[in-house]
């Protein structure tokens, strides 16, 4: 386990959304979280605490209220808007609860696309395609239509999507909701296997009690503040 400087480290961090009528509703209060490299981490809470709010900030998707978040020692909130999806495309891995597979497209394709956007060579591109499937056992479908795909196959897909830019941080949005024990177990020991080899920072929202014993630390987010 990679217990050296913080890979994120995020302090008092605040979100408030406007209600239209000169007032706000906090979402987020004060969230200080840190993640290392060679670690995974699970955000636990109540529906609508504001987790995914914290993964979409983390993601540079959200800007917050108020706070602090620093990415290997650089703060990545002043970056400009160019340079923060610059950061996001290639720093960033993510996979959401719902696959989403891009429709008539293959499986090759849908790992294209996060490399194209990151502007990677395309002689470049089927190496770091064939790698990232293999890591989740998908070599063989490499060309099969993603839509014909079983649930449990399209989320390993979606973690390879996540991994095909070889990100330091993947932020994972209930990433095994929609799933069964069986295929949930296989996403948990692919995203152990990635921290453990590739020395990737991973943070997973879940209301599972199960995925988050597989994480190294928990945080509780509760009325805006992590426990």
């Amino acid at each position: 386990m990679m217990r050296h400087d913080p890979l994120i480290n995020v302090s008092n961090l605040a979100k408030t959304y406007s209600n239209g009528s000169g007032g706000g509703i906090p979402v987020l209060r004060k969230v200080n979280l840190r993640a290392y490299r060679g670690e995974m981490a699970a955000i636990m809470g109540p529906s609508g605490c504001g987790k995914s709010t914290l993964l979409f900030i983390l993601g540079l998707f959200l800007s917050p209220s108020r706070g602090s978040y620093y990415f290997r020692g650089e703060d990545v909130l002043s970056l400009s808007r160019p340079a923060q999806a610059e950061f996001r495309s290639r720093q960033v891995g993510f996979v959401f609860q719902g696959s989403d597979m891009f429709e008539n497209s293959t499986v090759y394709e849908n790992l294209e696309f996060p490399l194209i956007y990151a502007g990677v060579r395309r002689q470049e591109r089927p190496g770091m395609i064939s790698e990232a499937l293999d890591m989740l056992n998908l070599g063989h479908r490499i060309k099969h239509p993603a839509n014909l795909l079983s649930g449990g196959e399209m989320q390993r897909v979606a973690v390879a999507r996540a991994l095909v830019n070889k990100p330091q941080v993947i932020l994972a949005d209930e990433p095994t909701g929609q799933l069964d024990r069986e295929n949930t177990q296989i996403i948990m020991d692919h995203f152990n296997k990635v921290v453990t080899d590739a020395k990737t920072a991973v943070i997973v929202v879940t209301h599972d009690p199960e995925v988050a014993a597989s994480c190294a630390r928990v945080y509780v987010l509760e009325d805006g503040v992590i426990k």
